[in-house]
């Protein structure tokens, strides 16, 4: 009797002591980009897109990338995963498709990531949301913006979307709240340890503007039924669509698609300079 009171004390002070390092160090496995203040940036932005220090309301200083729409095209705001940076996506939307229907770009490296000031929470990845909104009204007033997002990003361009006018919202590799993604990776983790819960399900319930969501098939990150999940909360203005590949290579597979979609919703008359 006395070993088994002692396995159960011992089992309870390895339980205790790991939900304790869990819950010390949450926030450096949600946003693990913001543990390497040392990594380095890119010395250029990408051609034709220009790199400025974008102010929050709540005094911090983020490294932003901006290239201005043609006349009358919209502008993607674009928010990036957990591990990722700005650049990829300001390159990926300012060519292909994107380049030649004319759509500017702004781009934001989160609070707490390299070339940014501050440390990353829920809340404060909101309010950078919210200043890179702000900025794209003040350099391009009436252009109409996208809202994007990859993997933790779309949980911050949900948020936007709620209260905010938006074309829609192109999401990939989604989840459709943090609280699910640590049952997945945590199951035995107390329901109330969570201080970042990320509820884009509740956010995004019962919107009026389209939602594309692509998921990756092998996604072994989120996996594609979060995706779907995401889908099923927000009802008729979703549209889910599965494709070969995982968490980074759906990466752009569908812009074709969502480029002309979403541009068809631009009531403005767009004359694109590089428009054949």
């Amino acid at each position: 009797m006395r070993i088994v009171s002692l396995l159960f004390l011992s089992a309870t002070a390895l339980y205790v002591g790991a939900v304790g390092l869990l819950a010390a160090f949450q926030r450096s496995l949600i946003y693990p980009g913001a543990s390497l203040p040392g990594a380095p940036i890119a010395a250029d932005p990408p051609e034709g897109v220009q790199s400025f220090g974008l102010r929050t309301g709540d005094g911090e200083t983020l490294r932003a990338l901006w290239r201005p729409p043609e006349p009358g095209c919209g502008v993607v705001l674009t928010f990036h995963g957990n591990g990722s940076r700005p650049e990829p996506h300001a390159a990926r939307f300012t060519a292909g498709p994107w380049a030649a229907s004319g759509w500017g770009v702004l781009a934001i490296a989160y609070r707490g990531y390299p070339g940014s000031t501050g440390s990353p929470s829920e809340d404060g990845l909101l309010a950078d949301g919210e200043a890179a909104y702000r900025e794209v009204a003040r350099r391009a007033p009436g252009a109409p913006i996208l809202l994007h997002g990859h993997s933790l990003g779309t949980g911050v361009a949900a948020a936007l979307a709620r209260g905010h006018a938006a074309l829609g919202l192109y999401l990939e590799a989604p989840f459709d709240s943090m609280a699910a993604m640590v049952r997945l990776r945590f199951p035995l983790a107390p329901p109330g340890l969570l201080l970042d819960t990320y509820r884009s399900d509740e956010r995004l319930a019962g919107a009026t503007i389209p939602v594309l969501i692509v998921h990756g098939l092998s996604d072994p990150v989120i996996p594609a039924s979060f995706g779907r999940r995401l889908a099923e909360a927000v009802g008729q203005a979703a549209h889910f669509e599965a494709v070969p590949g995982d968490h980074v290579s759906i990466l752009g597979t569908s812009d074709g698609k969502a480029e002309a979609f979403f541009r068809g919703r631009i009531e403005a008359r767009c004359l694109p300079s590089t428009a054949e």
